[in-house]
């Protein structure tokens, strides 16, 4: 039997992290899954509804935590000053990685 009783989940609300959720319970039966969306200034309602579908796939609750201001002053700016560049585009979504990740592991 695991050992493991809690498991803290980057989720985005896709059907990776969606899909993910049930696979951990039926794993892990005993243990909980805690949800956590980083929000790093993404628009077009991204965030919203997530609360409802991480729990309905059960997880045991959702943290929305604000990393937008983080995230530009911490990765954005120093990546736009370094000129870091992938094929003619400014990086924007690997750079969020570090900051979520990092708000991942404080909670848990």
């Amino acid at each position: 039997m695991s050992s493991i009783k809690k498991i803290v989940l980057a989720y985005s609300g896709g059907l990776d992290t969606s899909v993910i959720i049930p696979c951990l319970k039926e794993n892990y039966p005993r243990c909980e899954v805690i949800a956590v969306a980083g929000n790093v200034g993404q628009g077009g309602g991204e965030l919203e509804g997530l609360e409802e579908k991480a729990l309905k796939t059960g997880a045991s609750k959702l943290y929305i935590e604000d990393l937008s201001d983080e995230y530009v002053d911490e990765y954005i700016i120093p990546s736009m000053k370094a000129g870091a560049v992938y094929e003619d585009y400014l990086l924007g979504t690997a750079p969020a990685r570090p900051v979520i990740a990092q708000r991942l592991a404080a909670i848990a």
